[in-house]
Parts: structure tokens; sequence; C-alpha cells
């Protein structure tokens, strides 16, 4: 690893990916031709940023097509779920992008923990995909809507 990557964990980069692909979901749900164009470009960027050495063309070309895959998925999964529950597209990829971050901030908390473990409060959090959405249901477990 040269030292440009020195002090990046492979937790940062995936985080950074799944952010990068709810982008390209919410580019392709917005059917805004600039704003995909914008993503194709940010998948190009971000991966170009964070690799070490050059990929080659067809390394290249499988990676944006993976992220643009994900993208897709993601796209596919949210208009479905906004379609099951009754939210909106954008309601849904944004808790998609609140859901990366809280992991990634679980993950941050985790580490800390290891280095310190007279820090952790011992609550036993769950890092699953919906946890940031649990202030959102009473006490039973259901939606409070």
């Amino acid at each position: 690893m040269t030292d440009e990557h020195e002090g990046q964990r492979p937790e940062d980069d995936a985080a950074r990916l799944g952010l990068v692909v709810v982008g390209e979901a919410a580019a392709l749900h917005s059917g805004d031709e600039a704003a995909l164009d914008a993503s194709e470009q940010n998948i190009r960027d971000t991966v170009d940023e964070m690799i070490d050495e050059p990929l080659t063309d067809r390394q290249e070309q499988v990676v944006e097509r993976l992220a643009s895959a994900g993208g897709t998925l993601t796209a596919g999964l949210g208009g479905a779920l906004a379609a099951q529950t009754g939210r909106s597209v954008d309601d849904v990829l944004e808790g998609a992008a609140r859901s990366v971050v809280w992991q990634q901030r679980l993950a941050d908390q985790r580490r800390g923990a290891e280095r310190d473990p007279g820090e952790h409060d011992g609550r036993g959090e769950r890092e699953d995909a919906g946890g940031q959405q649990r202030d959102r249901r009473d006490d039973d477990g259901r939606d409070e809507d």
C-alpha cells in the first residue's frame, strides 16, 4: 500500500462506495441525464482515488459496471420498498444513505471500544441496515406512523 492510502481502512472505503451506489440509484430515479452523467463520473473518480495502482482498462470497466449495477439494484429495491411502505423513493434512498453512515459510525465505535474497553457501554447494539430507523418504532417494534 502506498503512503497515500496508509491511513485508510476498508470500512471507510466500503462506506464511501455504498454512498456512491446510493447516489447512482438516486440519479437513476431522477431520470435526469446530467445527474446520471455526474453519478457515473463520481463512480470513476471515487474508484480512482481509492486504488494504489492504476487499473487496466478492463478492470476499470468491471468496477464501474459493478457500481452501476449496484445502483440499479438499489434503485429497483428502493422503488419497491417505497411502493410497499407508501413512502417516497427519495425517503427510502435517504434512509439507505443514513444506514451506510450509521454502519460506519458503529464500526468507528467498535474500533474505539477495542482500543479502550472501559469506554464501551455494553449495550450490544445491532449492526443492521434499519437500525437508524428504530427511533420511529414503539416499544413493541411497530412503526409509530
